[in-house]
């Protein structure tokens, strides 16, 4: 596929999209010497590409653009000639390598964007970067060692990683305590990435998937770019709680900046509910599940959640099975163990501080103290990969790790035997299978992990192939077994469930459950390995990658009929995309129109309308008065305040309107003006199912902290918007099924509205109202010209509904400017929006200027 770059805006004017050939040739170096950017990145609005749907060039393929902080790549400098140059190979055990592999050929184009894992000089950049996009597709992004110190090292390290794993930064010697250098190379780092992405972005057609906590405002920065870009993002670390993540001073600017991709994908749903919880805490959003899949409304985007782990590549490790390498390794440590009557427990980890290796050394001290028969028969081998950070905590695990390995072989040890073997040295990928293959059970006892795939490894080694059970002398009718000891703190945890899962800080619990997976019988570990193979084998790393982009596909569907504009500054910038005919309200626009009419008739919403929700004092101001009193004077006008507070309440606040028109309890009860009697627009209800509603509130008050019941004449509404909002949400749920079980007779409904459920009579709705007004002035003999209709939540639903089904009656005049107006961005009847109540009273406040200028003195 031919790739066009936006990058440079003149030949977007010009219409002069590159090649790739030619595009490929000018990659520039995006930095060389040392530099930061400021927090805001970069707010020019010229460089935001126009988001109105065009169209897009046929695609062959789809392509993906997969961004990481490392690239799969092994590079080596050249030996001969001098040693000029680099010998550059895939990384075969790379996530991402195997990932592209899982797609096949066939189904994708992929290109990625990352680092080396080498220093290159700035005199070879340009070089390797033609070499690495034309032979391996590939485009590196360099950056400075004493940036990517900070970025990597630095913020990534010292800081996001402890505490994404759930440390926090009590003290300078627990984890990293923020550093805003540290955080602004974070962000500048981003930004290089992005720049990079722009060199090889064709928008229209391109997915853009985004892995790791590396990259994590790296969204903003491309959403900012091009509005509709297809952007997916995966996190493969844990994310912490809503009480860890909050402390993290920089916490709503990393939200912010997810909530730009349009699917987030994490590895199982605790992680995915911590981030929910966050984004409801922190930022005031709702979400909720359609059709099996989860959803957050974001300034009237969706973005969605996805949950699936990631797999191991099969093909890869069936392979590795078959080499000729591996079954001599496998004869090796077969004799070295099994043949002197020895049963092999196997460790493998990551020396640092979360992956729980000295608790394992532990255990197995207990176990070694409490069953004495399985001294000179039991060994753990410990293989100890080198830590991926630096730092005091490694040094530390490391210490701690050597003295309790020497005290145990020292307690425990016989000649020729040591109970525990810790192997240090690297590895090569076919010798820790030949280890999985011998190691009768296998032990992941980490504190806090992302995923770990190492279990799954395991099952599918000890399954091996027809040579390997040759071999191992088994026939070829044997069922296989195998046996899991799993930490309940790591991702891979909840798809194992025949694994035996411990707590690793409960000592005597993780030696029970290794003394009781040498001791099962052979068919109940047979079974277990057949349930976790069958599991393993399915959801492989080529199954996940297909997930992900089929639900990433799905949820951009969307793009190309909706309307997107970006507003905000810096990392606070987000994307507003609205249906085709929902737009903001000009006000400039609504002023002429109520300039030029002669009949209006008006009705606004109370709160969130002209109060705003989070206020405290909900009485009307006197602006507010001021303004109404000077619209109702109009004699052109007739308005109405449609609220669902009480008459007594509604009264009291607008007693100064003479003219004011006041519909109570969402249209039950209304008021033509001050001197009317009210009287209702429904029929009068028998409100005896008040006696069995209030109890139930009143029970789910007293067990949530900061509800409330507000007892109206023909409805009773529960309010949580004071309490804690994940258990206010999950209270709400479980009391509206209550009520709907016990008024299964009842004439009432129960609607769900911002942070309350009411109940209240049937056929009651703010339509009503609608209907009434309009029907007034008809029977006055005047048809509105002007109609203006403003609410915020689901009950004005039913005026929008109204005034834009009347526009076709007679009930306004044909040629009316009519105005259904709902405040915020999100689905709505209403054609029109303005943002908030700012602009609410911005808009009133134009319209009473004219109504004075009009009134005669």
């Amino acid at each position: 596929m031919v790739s066009r770059s936006y990058s440079n805006l003149l030949e977007l004017a010009s219409g002069d999209f590159p090649s790739f050939a030619r595009m490929s040739r000018r990659i520039p170096r995006i930095m060389t010497v040392p530099g930061i950017m400021n927090d805001a990145g970069d707010d020019d609005p010229s460089e935001s590409v126009c988001s109105d749907p065009s169209s897009s060039s046929a695609a062959q393929r789809d392509r993906i653009i997969v961004v990481a902080n490392q690239l799969p790549i092994r590079a080596q400098r050249r030996s001969d000639g001098g040693g000029k140059g680099w010998i550059f190979s895939w990384d075969e055990n790379a996530l991402l390598l195997q990932l592209k592999d899982g797609l096949g050929d066939d189904d994708a184009e992929v290109i990625y964007v990352g680092c080396l894992k080498e220093e290159i000089h700035p005199s070879e950049q340009d070089e390797v970067s033609q070499i690495l996009l034309e032979t391996f597709r590939c485009v590196p992004t360099f950056l400075p060692s004493e940036l990517f110190l900070r970025y990597y090292h630095g913020f990534c390290k010292q800081q996001l990683w402890p505490l994404f794993h759930y440390m926090l930064p009590l003290s300078p010697d627990l984890g990293g305590r923020f550093n805003r250098s540290l955080w602004q190379a974070y962000v500048s780092v981003n930004k290089i990435f992005a720049d990079r992405i722009m060199e090889v972005i064709n928008p229209e057609d391109d997915f853009v998937w985004i892995h790791d906590y590396h990259l994590m405002v790296l969204p903003t920065f491309l959403r900012r770019r091009f509005n509709r870009v297809k952007l997916g993002f995966f996190l493969h670390s844990p994310f912490p709680s809503s009480e860890i993540y909050k402390t993290l001073p920089i916490r709503e600017e990393l939200l912010r900046a997810l909530l730009n991709s349009d699917l987030i994908g994490f590895h199982t749903f605790d992680y995915a509910r911590h981030f929910l919880s966050c984004c409801s805490r922190m930022l005031g959003l709702t979400y909720e599940s359609k059709r099996g899949f989860i959803g957050l409304e974001y300034y009237g985007r969706t973005v969605s959640i996805k949950i699936l782990p990631v797999g191991i590549h099969m093909g890869q490790l069936e392979s590795i099975l078959s080499l000729p390498e591996t079954e001599m390794k496998v004869a090796e440590l077969r004799k070295q163990y099994c043949g002197q009557d020895r049963t092999m427990l196997l460790g493998v980890d990551d020396m640092d501080i979360f992956k729980g290796i000295s608790l394992k050394l532990l255990a197995m001290e207990q176990l070694l103290t409490q069953h004495p028969d399985c001294q000179g028969k039991v060994v753990l081998v410990q293989i100890a990969n080198p830590a991926r950070s630096q730092g005091k905590d490694v040094k530390e695990v490391q210490n701690e790790t050597y003295s309790t390995v020497k005290r145990i072989n020292d307690t425990f040890g016989q000649p020729g035997y040591n109970p525990v073997v810790l192997i240090e040295e690297p590895l090569k990928f076919y010798e820790r299978i030949a280890y999985y293959v011998v190691a009768e059970c296998c032990l992941v006892t980490a504190v806090r992990d992302g995923m770990n795939l190492i279990p799954y490894e395991y099952v599918i080694s000890r399954q091996g192939n027809e040579q390997l059970d040759n071999l191992l002398g088994l026939e070829p009718s044997t069922l296989k077994k195998s046996m899991l000891v799993v930490s309940e703190f790591i991702g891979c945890s909840p798809s194992l469930s025949g694994a035996i899962r411990v707590n690793p800080w409960n000592i005597d619990a993780v030696a029970d459950a290794m003394d009781c997976a040498l001791r099962m019988s052979d068919s109940e570990k047979q079974l277990r390995h057949e349930k976790h193979y069958k599991y393993v084998s399915t959801h492989h790393v080529g199954y996940w990658a297909r997930s992900f982009l089929q639900d990433l596909e799905r949820t951009c569907r969307e793009h190309a009929r909706r309307r997107s504009y970006g507003i905000g500054f810096g990392l606070s910038f987000r994307v507003v995309a609205l249906d085709p005919n929902f737009r903001k309200l000009a006000l400039d626009y609504i002023v002429s129109a109520y300039r030029r009419t002669t009949t209006r008739a008006i009705l606004l919403d109370y709160d969130g309308t002209l109060m705003p929700q989070a206020s405290i004092d909900k009485s009307p101001s006197s602006k507010s008065i001021e303004i109404l009193n000077i619209l109702c004077r109009d004699e052109n006008n007739m308005v109405f305040i449609v609220s669902g507070r009480s008459k007594n309440t509604l009264t009291e606040w607008f007693s100064p309107c003479r003219n004011l028109g006041i519909a109570a309890e969402h249209g039950y009860f209304l008021r033509m003006d001050r001197g009317a009697e009210w009287e209702t627009c429904a029929p009068v209800t028998d409100c005896s199912w008040k006696q069995i509603v209030y109890p139930v509130m009143n029970l789910y008050t007293e067990t949530t902290d900061g509800s409330t019941i507000e007892n109206k004449e023909t409805s009773l509404r529960w309010s949580y918007e004071d309490a804690d909002p994940d258990f206010g949400s999950c209270q709400a749920k479980e009391l509206i099924d209550h009520l709907e079980s016990v008024l299964a007779n009842e004439p009432v409904v129960i609607k769900r509205g911002q942070s309350a459920v009411e109940v209240k009579p049937q056929g009651v709705s703010k339509g009503l109202v609608a209907k009434r007004m309009l029907s007034e002035m008809q029977e006055k003999g005047v048809s509105p010209d002007f109609v203006m209709c403003i609410g915020d939540d689901r009950s004005d639903e039913d005026m929008f509904k109204v005034i834009t089904s009347s526009v076709a009656s007679s009930c306004i005049s044909p040629n009316a400017e009519v105005f259904a107006c709902t405040v915020g961005q999100k689905p709505s009847k209403a054609k029109y929006y303005l943002d908030d109540t700012a602009e609410i009273v911005r808009l009133m406040q134009g319209l009473a200027s004219v109504s004075q200028e009009l009134i005669p003195v």
